[in-house]
């Protein structure tokens, strides 16, 4: 079989120009056709040229993010072979991805296809460059916004692209599509969508540095009928929010938890610790239908609220003692404790850290800045624990994921150049000062970037202000889309047992909400009652969606993402430790800690517990949640079962069951008071005859 004979090089741009003879236009434009060509065709993905060592000696800026080194690249470098404005056919920016000549990348421009007329009709142009007048892209909208379709059903996305100059383009053929779930609908490189199967999903559209998507929504295909819906309980806006979802794509909501359920629940998601057997009692026995309620109040203010958050925030913050020394942990951990005691809003707590300056064994935020001491840390930590952004790979070439640039890295780096540290005389005794110069180069432009929040305005180099103080006013402010949105996503994954973004700290354009109308709605309800974590923590759990039983109906039972039921998640190491030593009546030994210090009351994570190592405390070595492992494991199943700590505490003079023995009380007693210490429930009778033959068994 012979291979097709393709047109010359030479015939399609004669053609092309003889085109442009009888219809004049403009030359397609490199910023804005060029590159958007380049991106859709892959030559500048993290697989090609893009990659941050590029392809056999050819580098492009990942997705093109740097239009002017890109020209550069394409027009200079090569021994300017990549484009040849004398002589265009025999340019390599056409030979190769049209496979006139090898290519290992393959076919990319097939001959005569509109991708390969704009590259052809640019360098027949005279490959013109990028200009300050080039119309910039403001935003892009995909259509539709939201669709329902059913299995099987097929949806043509459409892409509109806004410019500087007023003007709009369908741009629908140039925009890179993924889905963000596959099992529910895929989208082909054209924009076509078609679903798999029930559920929801996020089509998302890429053109230049602007990111949309499509919420595809799929309904199951069962009946349900309305008045399942309607006769669920709305306890608050949350309700409304998952109930509308949950309607939408035919998932029928659980039944509520049951009072011991919920009991239990409440205290160890707010608190991290079990309600006592005669809590558990009493409140069992309480006929108040405002008894919940009543429970989600007084949880707030108890200590052991303070103890939890405050150890949740010491784990974001990464406080510990191997890189502050004891007293200089002591110091952030005890300013962290009083300011959740005091309910300090989250942007205040925020802000005070940020602008922190001063003696670090004083002023307990200022060990902040000597945890993470070059620009490029504290870039990296700051944007990940109080935005929920990742943008590390930015720092050493253009973000894969997200639009940022290594131009954008370097801006918000310059926010913290000039810092300067004075050493005391005592070990780990340091003095953070203000600098009044100091820069850090963008390491391929070798210049300073002026110092520019993400998608905001610069601040000049040459202003003698504190930067950081411009840095913390956009970072806390009620405007930023990140800020408040990241804590409130933080916050619900601790009661929901998932983020409505997930992973929690990977926050971007492209790693859309399960639930968007409710992550909005909760974050404006959080910046109105001015950054109120204890505000929050009572929207949520005062929630029928909250109150919610883990038991699935056969049709929820798959989902794990809208809230149809309450999703099981495994408790943190510290909360299971102090279970076992509440329940057991033995506290748990500390290393340095004084008898009856609980796990959660620990400053840091580098007091010596095998036990917490095993089940995954972090060790406060980086901002992430993934320091925090929740996985299963051998190591822990054997050490519940043949472990000191366990079989330590059964065991011990004056503990639970040593109390028993000596006070003598009936086995049936003995039964309710441990079923009520560790479930928060009463033994079902079932349960209760199985355990008594049990125990008379071993009396006997």
């Amino acid at each position: 079989m012979k291979r097709p004979v393709l047109p010359s090089l030479s015939v399609l741009l004669l053609c092309a120009a003889a085109a442009a003879a009888t219809a004049p236009a403009p030359s397609p434009s490199f910023r804005n056709q060029v590159i958007p060509v380049l991106t859709k065709v892959g030559c500048n993905s993290g697989a090609c040229h893009g990659a941050a060592a590029g392809k056999n000696g050819f580098h492009l800026t990942l997705r093109g993010y740097d239009i002017e080194a890109d020209y550069y690249t394409l027009t200079r470098q090569g021994a300017g072979r990549r484009v040849v404005k004398t002589e265009p056919a025999q340019s390599l920016m056409l030979l190769k991805p049209s496979m006139a000549v090898p290519h290992g990348g393959g076919l990319r421009l097939p001959p005569g296809s509109p991708e390969y007329m704009v590259v052809a009709d640019w360098i027949a142009a005279g490959a013109p460059p990028p200009s300050d007048s080039d119309p910039i892209i403001q935003e892009i909208e995909i259509q539709p916004a939201q669709v329902t379709l059913s299995p099987g059903g097929r949806q043509q996305i459409r892409v509109m692209a806004s410019f500087s100059d007023g003007h709009a383009e369908d741009v629908t053929r140039w925009a890179k599509y993924s889905s963000g779930a596959e099992a529910v609908a895929t989208v082909d490189n054209d924009g076509r969508v078609e679903v798999r199967g029930a559920g929801e999903a996020a089509v998302t559209a890429w053109y230049l540095s602007k990111v949309a998507f499509s919420r595809v929504s799929v309904p199951a295909q069962n009946r349900i009928d309305p008045r399942v819906f309607a006769r669920a309980p709305r306890n608050n806006f949350i309700d409304e929010a998952v109930l509308k979802k949950l309607a939408v794509l035919r998932i029928p909501p659980s039944e509520n938890a049951t009072d011991g359920e919920f009991l239990r629940r409440a205290y160890l998601d707010a608190a991290g610790i079990l309600p006592t057997a005669e809590e558990t009692r009493r409140f069992l026995a309480d006929r108040d239908t405002n008894k919940r309620a009543r429970a989600i109040v007084s949880l707030l203010n108890r200590s052991e609220f303070t103890d939890y958050w405050t150890y949740k925030f010491a784990d974001l913050l990464s406080v510990n003692r191997e890189t502050l020394t004891a007293k200089g942990m002591w110091s952030f951990y005890n300013w962290l404790r009083e300011s959740v005691q005091a309910n300090k809003p989250w942007n205040q707590l925020a802000r005070e850290i940020l602008i922190s300056s001063g003696n670090s064994y004083e002023n307990g935020p200022v060990n902040y800045y000597r945890m993470h001491r070059t620009p490029e840390e504290l870039t990296e930590t700051t944007l990940e624990a109080f935005l929920g952004m990742r943008i590390m790979c930015a720092r050493c070439h253009n973000h894969p994921f997200e639009k940022w640039t290594q131009k954008d890295y370097y801006g918000v780096a310059n926010f913290f150049s000039r810092l300067s540290y004075k050493e005391g005389a005592q070990p780990g005794d340091v003095t953070v000062l203000v600098a009044v110069r100091g820069e850090i180069n963008h390491p391929r432009l070798g210049r300073p970037m002026p110092p520019r929040p993400l998608d905001g305005k610069p601040l000049p180099l040459e202003s003698a202000a504190d930067r950081r103080q411009v840095l913390s006013d956009w970072i806390t402010s009620p405007d930023n889309p990140y800020f408040a949105r990241s804590f409130v996503n933080r916050v619900w994954a601790n009661f929901m047992g998932k983020g409505l973004i997930e992973p929690v700290d990977d926050i971007r354009a492209t790693n859309p909400a399960a639930n968007e109308e409710l992550l909005a709605r909760l974050t404006a309800d959080f910046v109105e009652r001015n950054f109120d974590l204890r505000h929050l923590v009572r929207t949520i759990m005062s929630s029928a969606a909250y109150q919610r039983s883990s038991r699935a109906l056969a049709e929820n039972a798959a989902d794990e993402t809208f809230y149809s039921h309450y999703i099981l998640k495994r408790l943190p190491a510290e909360v299971i430790l102090d279970a076992m030593s509440r329940v057991t009546a033995s506290p748990e030994r500390f290393p340095g800690a004084p008898l009856g210090t609980r796990a959660l009351e620990l400053p840091d994570t580098k007091v010596a517990s095998y036990f917490l190592d095993v089940f995954g405390r972090p060790k406060r070595a980086i901002t992430c949640e993934c320091e925090r492992r929740q996985e299963p494991s051998i190591a822990q199943a054997l050490h519940v079962l043949n472990g000191a700590t366990l079989n330590r505490k059964v065991s011990a003079p004056g503990g639970v069951v040593d109390s028993f023995v000596k006070a003598g009380l009936p086995s049936d007693m003995i039964l309710d008071h441990l079923y009520l210490s560790a479930l928060s429930r009463y033994p079902a009778e079932k349960e209760k005859q199985a355990l008594l033959t049990t125990l008379d068994a071993a009396e006997s």
